[in-house]
């Protein structure tokens, strides 16, 4: 073989051997630490590793037509069925999406493997297929249903590839991306302790006294809740036992719209995890019986900690984004047509949220 044929058949097997190398690894001899896929591939073809990454190179003319052959390869039909047609390199990419411990039980050998899936999973499927298409299940419910919605995950999956691919808009984010989201978001990164708080508010202190002797007394869950719902004067939250959520030191809880006072917080941080204040706290006019059940810590990370999580949040959100104006694009392309005067006729199943079958 001459060099040009060699630089050929190295760039072809660099390309297209990938699939086989998963079929090889069982048989093909012990290899180095460092063995990748590619290199499996080699030594399952050649019987030695590749060149290394600092080997001369071939001219950039046979690199192409390397190329050219390996995709000429692939494009070429190996199993034709009615009218479905698969291509070298759909089959490849088939069993290259096949675990290894699966491909084994297909048999001994790549040839072995290779013809058993084709015969026995492949050519099965396609004639299936072809049936069903005979038949006209394709238009038919539910098949065309779950064609359909296929065909709309398909898209979607393809625009969320495309959206983390490196070369994508949607996964370039800067570190000033990143900056500016903690900045924005720093509740997130850098929150102060917050403890859990439970408050029965009473009309008098002699009243309080009374409550907080009864807590001392039976110092359960249940009991608490029953002195909260019969003497508690916060009536959003007496039902819950007067629990006031998480609350930071300013006496922000993480219970939407809900503001402790800051004294509350104060008396309960002279107390550990599980004890009641030894006094009832003064609340403007009021007094409060309070019971400190937990505590989250103090959460404190830098721009640098939490930069992989802003960056998978930001990617996550550009890519919705990225969905929602594909529909909108689609929706302003496509003739899409709603009747509501027919919509109100459709009639549901009765088990369905309780709705009866209008009567004919």
């Amino acid at each position: 073989m001459n060099a040009r044929k060699r630089w050929v058949a190295w760039a072809i097997l660099a390309l297209g051997v990938l699939a086989a190398s998963h079929v090889g690894a069982q048989h093909a001899a012990p290899l180095p630490h460092d063995a990748t896929p590619q290199k499996n591939a080699f030594v399952w073809a050649y019987g030695h590793t590749p060149l290394p990454h600092d080997a001369p190179q071939p001219p950039t003319s046979q690199r192409e037509e390397a190329r050219q052959i390996e995709s000429d390869r692939r494009a070429r039909v190996a199993v034709r069925v009615g009218n479905h047609a698969v291509t070298v390199g759909e089959l490849e990419s088939r069993l290259a999406g096949i675990a290894p411990f699966q491909l084994a039980t297909l048999g001994a050998s790549k040839n072995a493997i290779v013809h058993a899936y084709v015969d026995q999973v492949l050519v099965r499927d396609l004639l299936l297929a072809s049936a069903a298409q005979e038949q006209g299940l394709d238009k038919k419910l539910p098949t065309s249903q779950l064609l359909m919605r296929a065909l709309s995950n398909a898209t979607l999956r393809a625009l969320r590839t495309e959206s983390t691919s490196l070369a994508s808009p949607a996964a370039q984010i800067s570190d000033r991306d990143v900056r500016l989201y903690y900045q924005n978001h720093i509740s997130r990164f850098d929150s102060p302790e917050r403890i859990n708080l439970w408050r029965i508010l009473c009309n008098t202190r002699q009243e309080a006294l009374a409550v907080l002797a009864e807590a001392k007394r039976d110092p359960s869950i249940q009991k608490y809740m029953d002195l909260a719902r019969e003497h508690s004067l916060d009536k959003a939250t007496n039902s819950r036992g007067g629990n006031l959520g998480f609350v930071s030191p300013d006496g922000t809880s993480n219970e939407a719209n809900l503001k402790v006072d800051p004294a509350i917080v104060k008396a309960a941080g002279q107390v550990k995890d599980g004890e009641l204040v030894a006094e009832p706290v003064a609340e403007g006019s009021l007094f409060a019986v309070v019971w400190r059940r937990g505590t989250v810590a103090a959460n404190k990370r830098t721009v640098e900690q939490a930069s992989p999580q802003i960056r998978a949040i930001l990617t996550r959100e550009r890519t919705e984004e990225a969905e929602g104006a594909l529909i909108a694009d689609l929706r302003a392309r496509y003739t899409h047509y709603i009747a509501p005067d027919l919509l109100g006729t459709i009639a549901l199943p009765p088990e369905d949220a309780g709705v009866t079958r209008p009567s004919e």
